[in-house]
């Protein structure tokens, strides 16, 4: 007869026994041992062979349940499955899974996709799931992480007023969880069910702070009176001749320049686009690094830092010398770039030149070798055309008109 839970609690072992079996049916029994141990088993036979399986122990494991587990093994019975064997298999499973936490497999990940970027990048990358996203799911087995989880993540990233980095790491969570899908680690990418447009609010773009175009000549003058250190005044002097982003001047390298060409070449892992640019020097702009070339010497970067000269200046060096001149909170360094796409294309040049010039056109990986150099000769004309209008604006003479040239 089937036990029932009357039974079950009321179960003993005698005293000279070691233990006793009370059979439920099915193969399924209950055996008690004399230290008061209450085991569910199956027994049965696969492959000619009599076996048991353990499916836990009472109470902890009602009848009911024993009942239901034993259904289950009989079910992978017919099926010819060995039912111990399947739960040793789902133990090493999850043995796996444990062992494949989030932290672990991220860090494979960053290992296999930082080769081709800068150091600078991927140490920014890695320093930022440390900071944020380890702390919520790095110990979970990747294999359990839920879309919900992630944008609990993202979410307490966004809370603190950081929506660019929230939206950020939930795609880098994506792309750890696409390697966890190529390497079989999970079946399918939680990432993918949540669109960061979906659950973040909308980044507000950053407008740099920038000045009309009628203050630049007072502004010039200030920067060629600048009294500060020298490799400040002529970082201003050439950002102002150049309008390359920050980042591309202070980490530029003398390698990257061929003066007698006038060209600087900043190689692609120091672009934003992570392609090629080409920057046409202008005579004034060459006047600038022969200048500098002097006071570095055989230093390997134009703007070292005060201490380390290994290091680039401060991203904050430019903004700082601007402050001291009166220009807080109203220029920055990436004002410079505002400044001259306006005055550019007022002066009527066609917007595509201006944008490769800015480096604002995206270009993909087959095609960026060749789109660098792409309307380089007008490109040329128009740099030297800004300087001669910058030396005009400096020296308070009319100020000359740049070149119209035809879209």
């Amino acid at each position: 007869m089937p036990l029932t839970k009357i039974e079950c609690d009321r179960a003993a072992c005698p005293a000279d026994r070691p233990s006793v079996r009370l059979a439920d049916g099915k193969g399924m029994y209950l055996e008690v041992t004399a230290a008061g141990g209450k085991y569910w088993r199956l027994k049965y036979r696969h492959g000619g062979k009599e076996k048991r399986l353990a499916l836990g122990v009472y109470p902890a494991v009602s009848l009911a349940q024993a009942r239901k587990d034993r259904d289950q093994a009989r079910e992978a019975l017919a099926a010819g499955n060995d039912p111990a064997q399947l739960k040793r298999d789902a133990k090493l499973t999850k043995a796996a899974g444990d062992a494949n936490t989030f932290e672990s497999v991220a860090r494979q990940w960053w290992a296999h996709w930082r080769g081709p970027k800068s150091p600078r990048h991927a140490d920014y990358v890695m320093r930022r799931l440390e900071a944020d996203v380890f702390p919520a799911l790095g110990a979970r087995p990747v294999a359990s992480v839920t879309a919900p989880q992630l944008l609990a993540m993202a979410k307490a990233i966004e809370v603190r007023g950081a929506v660019d980095i929230a939206k950020r790491s939930l795609q880098t969570c994506g792309q750890i969880m696409r390697y966890a899908v190529a390497h079989g680690l999970i079946e399918r990418n939680p990432a993918a069910d949540v669109k960061p447009a979906d659950a973040l609010k909308a980044h507000k773009k950053e407008n740099y702070a920038r000045l009309d175009a009628r203050e630049m000549p007072e502004l010039l003058r200030k920067i060629e009176a600048y009294q500060g250190s020298a490799f400040t005044r002529l970082a201003m002097k050439l950002i102002a001749l150049t309008f390359v982003r920050t980042g591309e001047l202070i980490g530029a390298r003398w390698e990257e320049f061929d003066l007698d060409a006038a060209e600087w070449r900043i190689p692609a892992e120091r672009m934003k686009m992570r392609t090629p640019h080409i920057v046409p020097l202008a005579p004034q702009a060459v006047e600038v690094l022969q200048a500098l070339h002097t006071a570095s010497g055989s230093r390997a970067l134009l703007f070292p830092g005060e201490r380390d000269h290994d290091k680039p200046m401060s991203n904050n060096t430019i903004l700082a010398a601007l402050k001291r001149m009166g220009y807080a909170g109203r220029m920055t360094g990436h004002g410079f770039r505002g400044v001259a796409s306006t005055v550019l294309h007022e002066q009527g040049y066609p917007h595509h030149v201006i944008e490769l010039q800015l480096a604002h056109q995206e270009r993909d990986a087959v095609s960026a070798a060749y789109n660098h150099a792409t309307y380089l000769a007008e490109r040329r004309a128009m740099m030297t055309q800004w300087a001669n209008h910058l030396d005009k604006l400096r020296k308070g003479a009319d100020v000359i008109q740049l070149a119209q040239r035809a879209a």
